[in-house]
């Protein structure tokens, strides 16, 4: 029985893939915008890479695609009420599922993109409703009205956050005065812990897990800060002033070899800083306020940081070390930017779709095209999984296929 269970743990061990966590979660598998997908296109026709599909009717949203191996999930707004879709890999809708009011005034639509654990989606709405539901099915499972149980407050373009989890631990920013932010047990909904941080409304901000040696540090921001808090007990270890005139911060922080790096619009640009071994002090190293990304987030590359500012000057190259912009040669635009297989994909806010790649002048464009379906703002973040690019705009779903042939 002994040599029996000794190889039952050893076949586990190997294979991995059976205590694995299937997490499939905004802008990658490490909220980087990088994704591992090879053998993708480096050039296109000048009409775009081939379009496999595309759907109509999901409604008014900004949120991404969560593509599993077997699942398509998107978040909408009809009229006023959020639906979650299922599509199948194909295209063909299997299920949508009502989750209740959804933010209907200054920039309409579903906020944010469904977490998707194990089988459970989670995602929180406009409105501060946090849910639970099976994935196979649509049916809730849990879940929790932040404003009403948590003092969680409005702010001026709805409550947004793509949610975190580790473990069976899940991390959000209701922005309460007392609970500003939580850990809860995503399995149940029940409460781990609460941290007060600094007692400021949530900013847009999707959280970092930064795992340390001695500990794991959440990084987030609200109004006006950057904030550190051990991630097991909740306990504020640090916070960093980050302010602008509208309180968002919706890009999500970065972490490398002992350095974050944080990155707001409206003029406050972005911020190094120095974090201890064990997280628990940080120290500014530089500040750059001429590179404000607002929430299209960048991407680091050999110690280079790429992405585009909010004041419509194009994308830029900044040096990770010194902060100092080095690009000379200047792509117009502004908008989102992912990142795969040595290349940048930069989708801006007019709809034009560039495919771009790192260069000593900054970024070098290769091909564009413009997204054909869908209508409102080109925010959405792109995903490519399985050599496919997945890019939503309004209530269009389009599905290319960029692999090498």
């Amino acid at each position: 029985m002994i040599r029996f269970l000794l190889i039952f743990w050893c076949t586990l061990t190997i294979s991995g893939e059976l205590l694995a966590q299937e997490t499939v979660q905004w802008r990658g598998p490490e909220r980087s915008g990088k994704y591992p997908a090879t053998g993708l296109l480096k050039s296109w026709p000048e009409s775009g890479p081939a379009l496999l599909w595309h759907v109509d009717g999901l409604g008014k949203g900004h949120s991404s695609a969560v593509v599993t191996k077997d699942r398509i999930y998107l978040s909408g707004t009809l009229e006023e009420t959020g639906y979650i879709f299922c599509f199948s890999p194909d295209g063909k809708l299997l299920w949508k599922v009502p989750y209740g009011k959804e933010w209907t005034e200054s920039w309409p639509g579903s906020r944010s993109t469904p977490l998707y654990v194990d089988g459970k989606l989670y995602m929180m709405s406009g409105f501060g409703n946090l849910f639970c539901m099976d994935a196979g099915t649509g049916k809730f499972i849990w879940n929790v009205d932040l404003f009403r149980e948590y003092d969680g407050r409005s702010i001026k373009w709805g409550v947004t956050e793509n949610l975190l989890v580790d473990g069976d631990v899940l991390y959000c920013t209701p922005g309460g005065e007392k609970n500003n932010v939580i850990a809860l047990d995503r399995n149940t909904g029940k409460l781990i812990w609460s941290c007060p941080g600094k007692g400021e409304v949530s900013a847009y901000c999707s959280p970092l897990l930064i795992k340390l040696p001695k500990r794991n540090v959440l990084v987030t921001q609200t109004a006006n800060s950057i904030l550190g808090i051990d991630a097991k007990t909740g306990i504020l270890l640090w916070s960093h002033p980050q302010p602008n005139k509208w309180s968002v911060h919706a890009n999500t922080p970065y972490y490398q070899d002992g350095y974050v790096y944080c990155v707001s619009g409206y003029g406050q640009g972005g911020v190094q800083l120095k974090i201890a071994a064990d997280g628990s002090v940080k120290q500014e190293m530089w500040r750059n306020t001429l590179i404000d990304n607002r929430m299209g987030g960048f991407i680091v590359l050999d110690d280079r940081i790429y992405g585009s500012d909010d004041s419509n000057k194009g994308w830029f190259c900044v040096d990770w070390n010194t902060g100092k912009d080095i690009t000379t040669e200047i792509m117009p635009g502004r908008g989102v930017v992912i990142y795969a297989d040595g290349m940048l994909y930069c989708y801006n806010d007019s709809g034009e779709f560039t495919l771009a790649k790192p260069a000593p002048a900054g970024l070098q464009k290769t091909s564009s095209f413009q997204v054909p379906y869908g209508e409102d703002q080109h925010w959405a973040h792109p995903v490519i999984t399985d050599g496919k690019l997945f890019i939503r705009h309004g209530s269009a779903l389009m599905v290319y296929d960029i692999r090498q042939k």
